[in-house]
């Protein structure tokens, strides 16, 4: 191990050596630090226009996103531009210096990581995106430079055994870089099958979600074992930590697990799907399924809040599911109207009122019932039906009370409500003897 290090170690002292003794190194270091200094004027007084244009064009977000993304290499390009220019001046007869190594490799690596961004677009998350750009200029710029091989080595060298098991640096690289790779190649195919699994409308939406999560556990677990298996790595080694690692995730996934399962549960079971109206009776949370994650649910309200609420909930809890089954639901509204009124004409002009707002269905059509005679008050029922909870129920519940109360006024019936009458019988002054004699008495 420590002659490859050695090795490496002097090759580049040698290296750093023979090349600060030459006088063509200063010369391309001031080019190559003038040439950066340009590049950043360059990219200062062009970078606000550039992301102007990129604003005003009316192209899909995903393809704005990546022209911004893009257009942070103008340092690069730039700085290309005019090394590139500088290495032909140096080799031209004016000033003829034979060796631009420096000049030459600092363009390959701004080339190489030009191209490495670019391509690293498809790459929608921007932290896979960078990890992947980062790892793939690292592997480039080993291979410009020629130390690929001795790294390699060297990497080999930094290692340790377990048993028969040798385990280096090297063979730690790689496993983290095909994991890595495999595991983001089968998080993209199962996107890719999720997708095409929407648009098959034989199946419900409930077996579509869940066809998708069997595919992308499937798919992740398929990659982790290629990924260790293609890294060199024994699996048999596993079991040597099965019983500790086991029993750690056990208590530390216990809730992820719970949750995994239980919205298997509830997708096998059709009790909540994508696109159903749910309130949960602890919270008082009310809106509709949007997405249903491996982990959580998650609930758009009306007033456009998402609600993170983990699938554990939905087994333990009481939940309604307004749409399950049927979409048709009942709404009902209390009011009260003065004694004086007939019963009779009250149901006849709250039923129409009922059947006004358009939301109402006519089959079933509205009903009201006279409940309860009250305190100061006959008070009655007005149930009506709707389909579409979805876009809310408060809203309709308004309207069906304003076209109520607009038929009342117009048919002059009053509602009564709570009030109170103080009397005075008299008024006592405090010279009173014969209130002041109660007063003593009491």
């Amino acid at each position: 191990m420590n002659i490859h290090l050695n090795t490496l170690w002097q090759d580049s002292v040698d290296l750093i050596s023979v090349t600060l003794q030459s006088a063509d190194t200063y010369i391309q270091a001031i080019a190559i630090i003038i040439g950066f200094g340009l590049a950043w004027l360059v990219r200062k007084a062009t970078m606000s226009s550039i992301r102007n244009a990129i604003d005003g064009l009316d192209w899909p977000v995903r393809i704005k996103n990546a022209l911004r993304n893009i257009s942070r290499l103008v340092f690069h390009v730039s700085a290309i531009f005019l090394l590139v220019i500088f290495e032909q001046l140096a080799l031209s007869e004016f000033i003829n210096i034979g060796n631009v190594v420096a000049i030459s490799g600092v363009i390959a690596l701004l080339l190489a990581w030009v191209f490495i961004r670019v391509a690293a677009q498809i790459i929608q998350n921007s932290f896979i995106r960078q990890t992947v750009s980062t790892f793939a200029w690292v592997f480039a710029a080993l291979s410009i430079l020629g130390v690929l091989d001795d790294t390699t080595k060297a990497l080999d060298t930094l290692a340790l055994s377990v048993g028969e098991v040798r385990i280096s640096a090297l063979t730690v690289t790689k496993s983290l870089l095909a994991l890595f790779v495999l595991i983001y190649g089968a998080m993209f195919i199962s996107k890719i099958l999720e997708r095409r699994l929407q648009k098959i409308d034989s199946l419900t939406i409930s077996t579509r979600v869940l066809i998708g999560k069997i595919i992308r556990v499937t798919l992740v677990t398929f990659a982790l074992l290629t990924g260790l298996t293609t890294a060199g790595v024994d699996l048999s080694l596993l079991t040597v930590f099965s019983g500790a690692v086991g029993l750690g995730v056990g208590f530390g996934l216990q809730k992820g697990i719970s949750n995994l399962f239980s919205g298997m549960l509830l997708l096998m079971d059709r009790s909540i799907k994508p696109g159903d109206i749910i309130e949960l009776l602890e919270t008082g949370t009310f809106g509709w399924v949007k997405h249903m994650g491996a982990r959580y649910t998650e609930i758009l309200t009306r007033d456009n809040k998402s609600f993170i609420i983990p699938n554990e909930d939905f087994i333990t809890q009481q939940v309604v599911n307004w749409s399950h089954g049927d979409t048709l639901v009942r709404l009902q509204v209390y009011f009260g109207v003065h004694y004086d009124t007939n019963p009779h004409d009250v149901i006849d002009i709250a039923k129409q009122a009922a059947s006004l707002p358009e939301r109402v269905v006519d089959n079933p059509a509205p009903v009201c019932w006279l409940v309860e005679f009250g305190d100061s008050s006959l008070n009655f029922t007005l149930r009506f039906w709707i389909r579409d909870a979805q876009k809310g129920v408060t809203n309709i519940k308004g309207q069906v009370m304003m076209a109520l109360w607009d038929a009342l006024k117009e048919n002059n019936i009053s509602i009564p409500y709570p009030h109170r009458e103080v009397f005075v019988h008299k008024v006592y002054e405090p010279g009173d003897n014969d209130h002041n004699k109660k007063a003593a008495q009491s």
